[in-house]
């Protein structure tokens, strides 16, 4: 499972016009789950998220989490975080999983998020999405459950 993790002041997520998840501050979560994903994966990832310390505390440092500062996570799906484009100039997402283990490893990764104690507020999985954000920092994380 792989993540792009932004620090955010506020984002969304918009689909035909329609905004089907926005948050103030907190994290916006790109979301690719790979062919060899598994439970286990999900549990990581939503608990290294929402705990990861990229906030910053009283003396400036990156030292608060999303649960330390009662931030919202935004959840989108991302395929494209699996493509391969060491060939050619076309990548290849042969290593992205298909339905239905990737809605459910997208589902659950938030849900576990929320068990955790932050609100999640989602994309629409396999939508063509519009997702828009203000990073602030700019705090950028790439994780890989695998990795």
């Amino acid at each position: 499972m792989r993540a792009v993790v932004q620090r955010v002041t506020r984002a969304s997520v918009t689909i035909s016009g329609r905004i089907a998840g926005e948050i103030g501050a907190g994290l916006a979560v790109l979301l690719g789950v790979g062919n060899s994903d598994e439970e286990r994966d999900a549990a990581w990832m939503a608990e290294k998220v929402v705990n990861l310390r990229i906030f910053r505390d009283d003396e400036g440092k990156m030292n608060r989490s999303a649960i330390e500062i009662g931030g919202a996570v935004l959840l989108v799906s991302q395929f494209t975080l699996f493509g391969d484009a060491r060939r050619g100039r076309r990548p290849s997402f042969i290593e992205a999983a298909k339905e239905p283990l990737a809605s459910d490893l997208y589902r659950l990764t938030g849900e576990t998020m929320e068990r955790l104690g932050v609100r999640v507020a989602y994309g629409e999985f396999g939508a063509d999405m519009d997702v828009e954000l203000v990073n602030a920092g700019p705090v950028t994380i790439v994780l890989d459950s695998r990795a």
